[in-house]
């Protein structure tokens, strides 16, 4: 049975059930500030196990892209050393919202393992929740007893919380869970010792397949259980566990979901892979371990990448690029692949998975573009690294743990490269110590990251419920002021030990952040105490955010009464117009890029406020002077013709797709959608932010920068209306001062020829420095003295151009050959030491250019240094000790 036809069957198993198939999330969690990435079956459905919004039918089931790589659950470090864990996985799920319980979500399991995918039963084991006495859990009966109807008692076993109470984090729903194990041991094995011994033993061959979990309680803060209101389950199969299950695989990087790319790296590398694992196989391959890896991370940087989220330095695009990277050095290191191999593979998987998850393939060539140019990066900085590596000062054949740790976060060396390079140099690694710096590094950025919410206070609706998703309404695209909201609830974050205070009311007219559009700031009036209207209290709101569901107003303080029946909402209304003119201007700007560039255009990120507009978008090449203005043009003809608004508001998406609507990947749409017409032929999206009722309104448009933001991907920014006059009168005035400067109105023309008699006198300056470097030379071949048998040459010069103190340097040691060169030289009074050793001689001398220079600066000029063994140079701040700098390099010799 191949991989396909086991979803499928899943799939339709369910349907049959009365399930609804929902399709997955985007791998991303945009919209969950306590994850990253969505990494489990469940995060993307969290708000309906809360109540905070309304699931699309009691009984759903999916299969969702999950990636493991941070916090808690991450699986990183074991990917490749073993056959089951991976980065990226998917997660088959069954999931029901107070409809079905243990009973039936038992039997179903057991009736699918069984019957449709014929696991056969005796090889089948299921743990249950044995209780826990510190939290008053009881043993978990009623699962028992369910699964007394088709399983042993002997195969039905006991576990304690650690296995068998399913938490997602510190807060949030959980429950006891029963998991079902397979025993996928050969005969011979199994005759030896009972499966049941070795479950929950990290066996690499009795492993679970399935977890039920019973939602029954809400985890607080403080550690505390509240029961649900409604008892829910929620189910995990782990999808590539059970394809090595059904197929009778060895393990799951030997099912058909991996063969495709590993089969292509065995052909690209030239190396065959024998499936071997460091703990199984005494004589096992490493060549094997960094196939398994490479294949994983591909899938979890392609779907990440499909998905939206772009290699970069911060934040879930880091993991990405960290991950990328990762399997970079393993195709390097231990496959030998010294050129970009992972964009090749990406095609591979789109094909696969085109049936499931289409948004890969769809975007494939975007998707290469970007992994090829990381690829191509890392490499770069791969030989970066090793000339580094080539240039430090190695003491006694030991690398320090300051200097590992620096390949590690300036280079991206892992400790394992690093040593595998010290161990081919005959070097010792100080490994503690770079523990140590790496620790002191997590425990800053724990430190700034650090953040302690408290729990959810609430004055209306249940508290299990989270408030009651029904209670709460957004009412900002028709109105910026409302009375008569009250507060659901309200908590208190701790953020850098500065405290603020979150409020949810029942009505809101603050947009909360999304979209790209910054939220809503303004403020809440709430009366003073009860029945007292005469004084009001007004709390400043800072910002408007939504977690998961909810519209969350970040405020200064609580009001003293917050009991308020009646509280009055102000949106700041200028700010928010502004802020709807550049939203509106993003959409007449899409529509324009895909006219003049493309319909390849898609967009890929985007950030509006009140003064600006940034706008990222899939192009491959820097857009031309030309396009930029025909974009420009484009889009302030749409502004002249005043298009009015037209607004679709809870229309079902298949309308919505019917009617052309631009739809983003990586982002996850409901079933019934906002689609946002400027024109039906112009510009018609979906989106859920705050626009103009007419075009014209948005004034005028001028695009202010263009640039690289990622491979792929190009940005705009622009200012409309009141910050697009300013730009404009700003650059008037400009161009008014520099054609005083120039005493002509044709400031082009005098620019262009200032800058050609720069460069007529920069040549002959150039000439006349060269000039006397030669006459140096000659004077400087009579200074050169022997000390132990190396031949010396120390001056301080003339010249205050390093690039000619550089290059005499190295002519003179090519004419003398197995020297040492050391020049002082100042430039507006700054010292600088440059030294020059002959290749072989630092070599056979144990010399380093980058040490001498390094401790002399230190030690005369107040500065610092470094370089390559046989060539570097240092400054300082203190040029009075230049001669004596130079005289000790000569004492060293």
């Amino acid at each position: 049975m191949t991989s396909r036809d086991i979803r499928r069957q899943f799939l339709e198993f369910f349907a049959s059930k009365g399930h609804k198939i929902i399709p997955s999330a985007p791998i991303v969690a945009k919209s969950d500030p306590t994850l990253m990435f969505i990494n489990s079956g469940m995060a993307p459905l969290k708000d309906f196990f809360l109540g905070n919004q309304a699931p699309p039918a009691k009984r759903v089931a999916d299969t969702q892209k999950c990636l493991r790589v941070t916090g808690k659950h991450n699986d990183l470090e074991d990917v490749g050393r073993d056959g089951y864990h991976h980065t990226m996985f998917e997660m088959l799920g069954n999931w029901s919202f107070g409809d079905y319980f243990k009973k039936e979500a038992i039997a179903w399991s057991w009736e699918l393992l069984t019957e449709v995918y014929k696991l056969p039963k005796d090889r089948l084991y299921v743990s249950v929740f044995k209780g826990d006495e510190r939290e008053n859990l009881p043993f978990d009966q009623e699962a028992f007893d369910e699964w007394k109807k088709y399983v042993p008692e002997d195969r039905i076993l006991p576990f304690s919380k650690k296995d068998n109470f399913w938490e997602m984090g510190d807060q949030g729903p959980c429950g006891p869970c029963s998991e079902i194990h397979v025993d996928l041991r050969p005969d011979s094995e199994r005759a030896r010792k009972d499966g049941r011994d070795l479950v929950n033993a990290d066996d690499p061959n009795v492993i679970e397949v399935w977890n039920n979990v019973f939602m029954q309680f809400n985890r607080r803060a403080d550690g505390s259980l509240d029961e649900l209101p409604a008892k829910s389950v929620d189910t995990g199969m782990g999808f590539e566990r059970l394809c090595r299950a059904v197929q009778g695989a060895a393990s799951n990087y030997d099912t058909d979901l991996w063969k495709p790319l590993i089969g292509f790296l065995e052909h690209y590398a030239g190396i065959p892979y024998e499936g071997t694992y460091p703990d199984i196989h005494p004589g096992w391959k490493k060549t094997d371990v960094a196939m398994r890896v490479v294949a994983d991370h591909l899938r979890a940087v392609c779907f990440a990448i499909a998905d939206g989220e772009l290699p970069s330095n911060t934040g879930a695009g880091y993991v990405i690029r960290r991950i990328l990277r990762r399997a970079v050095r393993y195709s390097y290191s231990f496959l030998d692949l010294k050129e970009p191999v992972l964009y090749r593979m990406a095609p591979i998987l789109g094909e696969e998975f085109s049936d499931v998850f289409p948004e890969l393939k769809a975007q494939i060539d975007f998707v290469v573009k970007v992994i090829l140019e990381e690829e191509k990066s890392f490499l770069r900085t791969l030989e970066s690294g090793l000339k580094r590596i080539e240039g430090l000062d190695i003491q006694h054949n030991a690398m320090s743990g300051e200097q590992a740790f620096e390949l590690y976060d300036t280079y991206g060396f892992p400790i394992d490269l690093t040593r595998l390079i010290a161990r081919e140099k005959g070097w010792s690694v100080d490994e503690p110590g770079f523990e140590k710096a790496l620790k002191e590094q997590k425990d800053r950025s724990r430190k700034d990251a650090a953040k302690e919410v408290g729990d959810w206070m609430v004055l209306r609706g249940s508290p299990s419920a989270g408030g009651g998703r029904g209670e709460v309404e957004f009412v900002g695209h028709d109105k910026l002021d409302l009375r008569d909201a009250h507060v659901l609830k309200f908590r208190t974050v701790v953020l850098k030990e500065q405290p603020q205070y979150h409020l949810v009311l029942n009505r809101t007219p603050f947009y909360p952040e999304g979209g790209g559009q910054v939220g809503d700031t303004g403020w809440l009036e709430f009366a003073l105490s009860v029945g007292e209207r005469d004084g009001v209290e007004k709390i400043r709101v800072l910002d408007t955010k939504k977690e998961n569901d909810l519209v969350i107003h970040i405020v200064e303080k609580l009001p003293q009464y917050i009991q308020d029946p009646s509280v009055h909402c102000h949106v700041d209304s200028r700010k928010r117009r502004l802020t709807e003119n550049n939203h509106s201007a993003t959409h007449l700007l899409h529509a324009a890029l895909r006219k003049v560039l493309g319909h390849h255009v898609q967009q890929k990120g985007s950030y509006l406020d009140d003064q600006t507009l940034r706008f990222d978008f899939a192009h491959f090449q820097k857009v031309t002077d030309e396009e930029l203005a025909e974009i420009e043009r484009l889009v302030n003809e749409k502004i002249r013709e005043n298009i009015a608004l037209e607004e679709a508001r809870n229309l079902p998406i298949e309308e919505a797709q019917k009617a052309g609507a631009m739809m983003l990947f990586g982002e996850k749409y409901g079933e019934k959608v906002r689609m946002i017409t400027f024109d039906p032929q112009y510009s018609r999206e979906l989106c859920g932010g705050c626009h103009v009722s007419h075009t014209g309104k948005i004034g005028y448009f001028k695009i202010t920068a263009e640039s690289a933001v990622a491979a792929g991907v190009r940005r705009l920014e622009a200012v409309t209306a009141e910050a697009a006059q300013q730009y404009i009168s700003a650059a008037d005035r400009e161009l008014a001062a520099i054609r005083l400067l120039l005493k002509t109105k044709d400031s082009a023309r005098a620019v262009h020829e200032l800058q050609e008699e720069n460069k007529r006198l920069q040549k002959e300056i150039d000439r006349l420095v060269q000039e006397q470097a030669n006459s140096l030379r000659e004077g400087l071949r009579g200074k050169v003295i022997t000390v132990n048998g190396i031949r010396f040459l120390g001056a301080v010069l003339p010249l205050s151009d390093a690039g000619a103190v550089k290059t005499l340097a190295y002519e003179i040691e090519r004419e003398l050959g197995n020297a040492v060169i050391a020049f002082g030289s100042v430039y507006q009074d700054k010292p600088l030491l440059t030294v020059r050793i002959s290749d072989q001689l630092a070599k056979d001398k144990s010399l380093n250019a980058g040490a001498i220079v390094r401790e002399l600066a230190q030690k005369f000029l107040n500065g610092g240094g470094g370089g390559q063994p046989f060539f570097a140079t240092a400054g300082g701040s203190d040029a009075s000790r230049l001669a004596a700098a130079v005289e000790e390099v000569r004492q060293f010799l």
